[in-house]
This record gives structure tokens, sequence and C-alpha cells, in this order.
């Protein structure tokens, strides 16, 4: 195989790798994920550090508190991490 041709099954495998990314890309399932939600109570949130803000979530949304977390919950560590602000 020549040098040539090398680079030519090169750049083909690259061609052909970068389509299936981008199909397996298009595919993806939409974000069903919640946003934040845009409201009084968490107003200040909007324009806090994402780790700052993390802190402060359990002080509702802890066991027991005003806005308890469903049972089915991941762990609620990285609260922005899935629920984006607006």
């Amino acid at each position: 195989m020549t040098t040539q041709q090398k680079k030519l099954l090169a750049n083909g495998l690259f061609i052909v790798v970068g389509i299936a990314i981008l199909g397996f890309l298009l595919d993806a399932p939409p974000e069903t994920t919640k946003p934040l939600p845009h409201d009084q109570n968490h107003e200040r949130f909007m324009t806090m550090d994402k780790k700052e803000a993390e802190r402060l979530c359990e002080d509702c949304h802890a066991p027991g508190k005003q806005a308890q977390l469903p049972a089915d919950h991941p762990p609620p560590y990285r609260c922005l991490f899935c629920h984006k602000r607006k």
C-alpha cells in the first residue's frame, strides 16, 4: 500500500467516524430534566456561583423540609448539573 493510499484510507476512516458521531449526537433524546424554576424562591440562585448555590439547596429540599425531593431523585449534591438556570 502506497503512502497516497494510506492517506486516502485514513481520511475516509476519519469521515466515516465523524459521520457516525454526528448521527449519534443528532439521535440523542431531548433533555427531560426540569430547569431551575425562575420564581421568587429561586431568584437569588440565578446569578450566584453554582457551587455556592448548590450548598443552599438542602435548606428547602432536604428530607422533612418544605420541598422534599421525591424518593427516586438521584443524590442531590450537584443540583445545577442537571437543573439548568434559564
